[in-house]
């Protein structure tokens, strides 16, 4: 990892959601480097459960169902209960269906709308239910939600309506003294880029110096969760290389 500073975060408590892998783990592992305790919460607990021994003390891990309002619910109390406070949030749990829109089932898109989505909403909902003023909601959305390509209509729309949600949680997060942002990933050296059908196939061309590292995705998040990024509020922070100004 490359160097970062290392109290930035002191103190503070974090849960992150889709942590066992890829971008999700790269923001846990990044945040307990600058001094926050973290809550791994993913649906492959075991998974999750190695990620946080290799980080340490500072680390737990739960099982969730982000699309579950209880599994959501309980992920904040496992903070709340193993660390004592909570003070950010990173919903970063997401999936894709590929599918022309004619080919789209309605479950397709209930099931994207209830991770990518849903996810997010229920963790937004119970987190300003208990976090103190100067709490952070981050909410991994994508650059999909602003240009994108066939086949994943579902996942777009989705993204979209995470971005729209970002600015509502932020205008009734900002007089509780909580501060929501999005942060938008291009494309990112991780499993869900690679086994990308349109990839795989050609229809989306990748190049690899638009490619990025999850570590550099991790980095903006923790900025945004720090008092660095104190007056940006309601942000669509890009972190994608510059990719979407030659799509």
């Amino acid at each position: 990892m490359d160097s970062v500073a290392t109290s930035r975060l002191e103190g503070r408590v974090a849960v992150v959601t889709g942590a066992a892998s890829g971008i999700g783990l790269a923001t846990a592992r990044r945040l307990a480097a600058e001094g926050a305790s973290v809550v791994l919460a993913d649906l492959q607990v075991e998974k999750a459960e190695t990620a946080a021994r290799e980080i340490g003390k500072r680390a737990t891990a739960v099982r969730c169902d982000v699309s579950s309002e209880a599994d959501a619910e309980a992920a904040l109390e496992t903070a709340l209960r193993r660390f004592g406070r909570l003070d950010v949030v990173v919903n970063n749990a997401g999936l894709m269906v590929f599918k022309p829109i004619e080919q789209h089932l309605e479950e397709d898109w209930l099931r994207v709308l209830r991770v990518d989505l849903l996810g997010a909403f229920f963790f937004v909902k119970h987190a300003f239910l208990r976090m103190p003023r100067g709490g952070v909601i981050v909410n991994i959305s994508s650059i999909h939600a602003i240009e994108t390509t066939p086949q994943v209509a579902s996942y777009a729309a989705a993204k979209a309506a995470l971005v729209s949600l970002t600015r509502s949680a932020a205008l009734e997060g900002k007089p509780r003294g909580i501060r929501v942002n999005a942060v938008l990933p291009g494309a990112v050296d991780t499993p869900m880029l690679w086994s990308n059908p349109n990839v795989v196939s050609g229809v989306e061309q990748v190049d690899p110096a638009y490619v990025g590292r999850p570590e550099d995705v991790a980095a903006v998040v923790a900025w945004l969760a720090s008092d660095d990024s104190r007056f940006v509020v309601g942000a669509m922070v890009r972190a994608d290389g510059g990719r979407l100004d030659r799509l």
